[in-house]
């Protein structure tokens, strides 16, 4: 765990392309607020695995959107039952359900169907979100914080001297 977490703080203060981090916190978000196991989330790992995303960022989202959907299950539930008994599309869900695919993934439940709704609706914003954020803590607050007290104070940890070596390691230092 602390190395992923060094790796991020690398990817972050590096020359990393924001995208590349924007992109793996996205598709951490779809798999992690989907249910783990569910055959939507292999092709979302095999898409992370043939774009050029960070990996570390992509983990470290994944367990971040995996605790969070505990939390959201109650909204997920609204979202897919309201979305699953609307009367206009209960010949599409008749349809798909007598599909072999869709009875793998499990949409006919409530929660699997608002997760993925939800996430697949806040892909592109939190794209545009969380590049934005990087952009700016790039700009303005790595300086500020290589600076401040509470960074010397890292710098003295088991934490930075992982990030350190994995820096020099990589040449982005």
């Amino acid at each position: 765990m602390l190395r992923a977490i060094a790796r991020l703080l690398s990817a972050l203060n590096s020359q990393t392309e924001p995208g590349q981090i924007s992109l793996a916190f996205c598709f951490a978000m779809m798999a992690g607020l989907t249910p783990l196991f569910s055959p939507h989330n292999f092709l979302v790992l095999l898409i992370v695995l043939l774009l050029r995303v960070n990996l570390s960022t992509f983990i470290l989202g994944l367990g971040l959107f995996s605790g969070i959907a505990y939390l959201l299950d109650p909204l997920f539930h609204w979202i897919g039952l309201a979305v699953l008994t609307a009367g206009a599309l209960e010949g599409l869900w008749t349809a798909l359900y007598n599909t072999t695919l869709f009875r793998l993934e499990k949409f006919n439940n409530s929660i699997v169907m608002g997760s993925l709704l939800f996430s697949v609706v806040l892909f592109v914003p939190l794209y545009f979100i969380s590049n934005q954020m990087i952009v700016r803590y790039r700009e303005h607050v790595l300086a500020w914080v290589q600076k401040s007290r509470i960074m010397q104070a890292f710098k003295a940890t088991k934490l930075y001297r992982l990030y350190s070596t994995y820096s020099e390691f990589r040449g982005t230092a």
